[in-house]
């Protein structure tokens, strides 16, 4: 046993009344007493997945000590422009603190009630002291408790923050016990105690089901929930951490502009996941919406901008947002001016574009922040902005001209989540015949019939599956004539038809393209096919742009946007008011919401907002995020979230116990569902693992208050306006709680993964993925002038079709800084939680499930090198790599992190 070492004149016992410790955003205190429904009710109930012959942390010492001496260390990381970096009269003030020893004050908390009087027991007090400056990226501070020998197991640790700014604890570790020290994860904001009195809570790294609470946590443990919740009043102030739901209401800024001015998504007319409530006053020209700010709350552990070494993505995101963009504003006068040549895009990453300086920033600025976009001119010193090549360019310069490679990346490209396997024949419209035209489809048997000769026929094609759609006609048709009101651009709704080969890649067949009756005109609709004559080829390749126009949208607004980063929100804000930091579930979830609500708001504060980069550049224009709700409400259901799900639902796949994964795909080739099942597999066993660990049987389950309160909010509050819908999967069983938390899991990482990380490689050489289409097809009622333009230069006619100078470098220079790894990223598989860690059990499940990924980086490796696999090999063919589970830092085409942090 340790002997006591230190003794502090300033560690004395506190009765642990916790005067006005609690205190909500509004200061009014609320410390319930009595003891809550979920702690246990008896001292002999055994904590599941906990061996009661375990020896706990706790004081202990002979019979003839009445102590012992416990040395805390607390590691806090210095920030960019916090506490340790401030400069004024704060800062003086904070560093007599720290010369006093007076930094933090400490208290530990007794984990059981006592056991004579049935109260909580007096807390033991301790000021921190800084030990010396900043070393390996943090600094330490030290206190030292005398811990009477029947204190018994440390449970929480409360902290107040003695200086004028906030401070970010790592970490508590209390060394000095018989057996083993004690480790309290923080990773934690800590506010001043002048900004707020409120004290902070953290718990041990223990993890406990709510009625296997310890008797002497189960106030704090309730109390600390009620904190996050908040009130519902008021503005949020940037230190709190209170979440709360809202709505979509902040897209707009009409007290800006009229033009500006959007609907509120969510609701009845507007269906849509909710977002964090900031509390922002209303804008004084439409009360539904909230007035614009020039930063946007989220609850302060989720900011990632400050600290050192988890500034790399923020500030790349931040500096092309409000620097370069702008610039590149400054430098293409003409908004409208498209490219003249292909020459001139291939310019873009061989000779760049120069820009000029910044008001208020040296020669260089660019250069110095963004390394990988910006080399300095050395005679100047001015910066030039010149992309790196993507790597689909380097191996094949005429990639995207290709028809092979169009199809292959519906399977291994940036959105495999489109392609959908047809079923019905003809092809026929939804959508009101009275306003939008015939429903009927312009692609007969006849013209697909004349394309697969030799092979089958069309009825044979589609009872062999053999034939596959990408569908935009009914979800984009309502928008047509919308869109063209908007200047510089056009919208069809579309069809493209393929056709499954016998060596298992996709050909496309068929493209239709479709205008509703508008402006006193019928509907107008065309066909477009791969043809052996010279007009016919330079259609079809300007019908692809529409189609690849309407993909990347798509892309963007719902498979990447929608699906991921919104639909995701809700759980996280759900997860923060309901369970406890001590719930298990809680801590298995907690990594794949990391900074998920700081990226989210800053994609409201400057890329889908009015006016914003999405808005400016994509082909729905200014109803872009409206066009994701109509997504939302027609097909998003959380029960198809889940990969398996989802590829059933497309037609991708069906059921079949004898094949992998319990599945026979469609598409033997298809590396997305391939690897991705593989690591859907990976992420469900380790989720099976540590829910059936704490859950053994059902009534744990059911009885869970926290759990129960948390699946219902996410339904009835985070995802309000589908909380009626019968596919919501029940929460009763430890099988249900399972694929509940791995479609979480799998859309947080794999799915988002998958859609993300690979925007530069595809989306940076604009031609494979225009983002927007600027004219009408030359054969949708022509002038003569503008038919004869088309015959003597089609390429021309292309290069017009393509987004302007603008609005390609805008978005490449996006797309860089999106796809990027930042050097603190957080790989699937790759670190313990210090939660995790604590319970060997669940430390074992974790290195079977790190072993797994490892393995699949390997099988990824044997499927790209097997010839045999088309669709993710071959000449010039990019291998594909989006669901290898790690990466190094940068624009890797590769990694799947714990969470949506970029």
């Amino acid at each position: 046993m340790l002997k006591p070492q230190l003794h502090l004149s300033n560690s004395t016992k506190v009765p642990f009344l916790l005067h006005n410790p609690f205190i909500h955003g509004n200061f009014n205190a609320s410390l319930p007493i009595s003891m809550h429904s979920f702690c246990r009710k008896n001292k002999h109930i055994v904590r599941v997945g906990f061996n009661p012959n375990n020896i706990k942390a706790q004081a202990v010492a002979s019979s003839t000590e009445k102590s012992i001496s416990v040395k805390a260390i607390v590691t806090v990381k210095p920030t960019v422009g916090g506490f340790l970096t401030n400069l004024g009269i704060d800062r003086g003030l904070d560093d007599v603190k720290d010369l006093l020893g007076k930094t933090l004050l400490l208290e530990l908390v007794q984990a059981e009630l006592d056991p004579r009087t049935g109260l909580e027991k007096d807390t033991i007090k301790g000021y921190a002291h800084r030990t010396k400056g900043e070393e390996n990226g943090v600094v330490k501070y030290e206190s030292s408790f005398e811990v009477p020998v029947d204190f018994g197991e440390i449970g929480a640790v409360l902290v107040e923050n003695e200086h004028h700014k906030e401070m970010y604890l790592q970490d508590i570790i209390l060394d000095g016990f018989s057996d083993s020290s004690v480790h309290v994860n923080c990773n934690s904001w800590v506010h001043s105690k002048y900004d707020n009195p409120q004290k902070r809570v953290f718990f041990t790294n223990k993890s406990y089901l709510p009625s296997r609470t310890p008797s002497g946590l189960c106030r704090l443990r309730e109390t600390e929930l009620e904190i996050l919740r908040g009130n519902g009043q008021g503005e949020r102030k940037s230190f709190e951490r209170i979440y709360d739901y809202d709505v979509y209401n902040d897209i707009g800024n009409p007290d800006s502009s009229a033009d500006l001015k959007r609907p509120v998504l969510g609701g009845k007319e507007h269906p849509y996941p909710r977002r964090c409530r900031t509390g922002r006053p209303r804008c004084k020209t439409d009360p539904l919406s909230e007035q614009r700010s020039t930063s946007v709350y989220v609850p302060r552990d989720e900011c990632f901008a400050e600290v050192k070494q988890l500034t790399f993505s923020a500030k790349t995101v931040y500096s092309v947002l409000h620097a370069v963009l702008p610039s590149l504003e400054t430098a293409i006068i003409d908004a409208d001016l498209g490219f003249p040549y292909f020459t001139a895009i291939d310019s873009l990453f061989n000779e760049g574009i120069n820009l000029p300086p910044l008001k208020n920033q040296n020669k260089g600025f660019f250069s110095t922040i963004l390394p990988r976009l910006f080399k300095a001119i050395t005679d100047t010193g001015d910066d030039l902005l010149r992309f790196e090549t993507p790597e689909t360019m380097e191996r094949d310069k005429f990639f995207w001209f290709r028809d092979e490679e169009f199809a292959r990346q519906t399977l291994a490209g940036l959105n495999p989540y489109s392609i959908k396997l047809v079923t019905e024949w003809p092809l026929k419209s939804e959508l009101d015949p009275k306003i939008y035209g015939p429903v009927e489809s312009a692609i007969t048997t006849e013209l697909i019939e004349q394309e697969i000769k030799g092979f089958m026929t069309v009825n044979e094609a589609i009872k062999n599956k053999k034939l596959f759609i990408l569908d935009y006609h009914d979800l984009l048709l309502p928008y047509v004539s919308k869109v063209r009101a908007i200047k510089g651009t056009t919208l069809y709704g579309s069809r493209t038809l393929f056709f499954l080969t016998p060596n298992g890649t996709l050909r496309p067949l068929a493209i239709e393209l479709t205008r509703p009756p508008m402006d006193g005109k019928p509907q107008w609709k065309d066909v477009y096919l791969p043809t052996w004559d010279a007009t016919g080829v330079w259609l079809w390749r300007l019908a692809k742009a529409h189609v690849l126009a309407h993909d990347s949208g798509y892309h963007q607004l719902v498979s990447h946007w929608l699906r991921t980063h919104c639909a995701t929100e809700p759980y996280i804000i759900a997860t923060n008011r309901q369970l406890s930091v001590m719930h298990p579930i809680y801590r298995l979830l907690h990594p794949h919401f990391r900074y998920t609500m700081e990226i989210n708001a800053l994609a409201r504060e400057a890329l889908i907002n009015a006016g914003g980069i999405i808005e400016s550049s994509f082909s729905p224009g200014k109803y872009s995020i409206e066009f994701s709700s109509v997504a939302y409400d027609k097909q998003w259901q959380f029960n198809l979230q889940a990969l398996p799900a989802d590829l059933i639902s497309r037609g991708m796949a069906v059921e079949d116990p004898k094949a992998p994964h319990g599945l026979k795909l469609s598409i033997e080739d298809y590396p997305f569902a391939n690897d991705g099942l593989l690591l859907w597999d990976a992420i469900k066993d380790w989720v099976s693992e540590y829910v059936n660990h704490y859950y053994p049987n059902a009534s744990l389950i059911t009885s869970d208050q926290e759990l129960q309160a948390w699946w219902n909010e996410i339904r009835t509050e985070g995802h309000a306006d589908k909380k009626d819908e019968p596919w919501w999967p029940v929460l009763k069983t430890p099988k249900d709680l399972i694929e509940i938390i791995t479609t979480i899991v799998w859309v947080a990482s794999g799915h988002h993964a998958a859609v993300n990380f690979g925007q530069y490689a595809y989306g940076a050489y604009f031609p494979n993925r225009p983002t927007i289409a600027r004219t009408n097809m030359p054969t949708e009622e022509p002038s003569k002038e503008f038919w004869d333009n088309f015959l003597k230069k089609p390429e021309g006619a292309l290069l017009q079709c393509f987004p302007s100078q603008i609005q390609a470098t805008r978005i490449m220079a996006i797309l860089d800084v999106l796809s990027n790894h930042s050097p603190d990223e957080e790989y699937l598989g790759e670190k313990i939680e210090p939660a995790w860690s604590e319970d060997k059990f669940i430390k074992g499940a974790f290195e079977k499930f790190s072993g797994r990924l490892k393995e699949l980086e390997g099988t990824i490796d044997e499927r790209n090198a097997n010839r045999d696999l088309k669709n993710r090999s071959g000449a010039g063919v990019v291998p594909y790599e989006l669901l290898k589970p790690f990466s190094p830092p940068g624009v890797t085409g590769k990694g799947v992190p714990y969470s949506i942090s970029i």
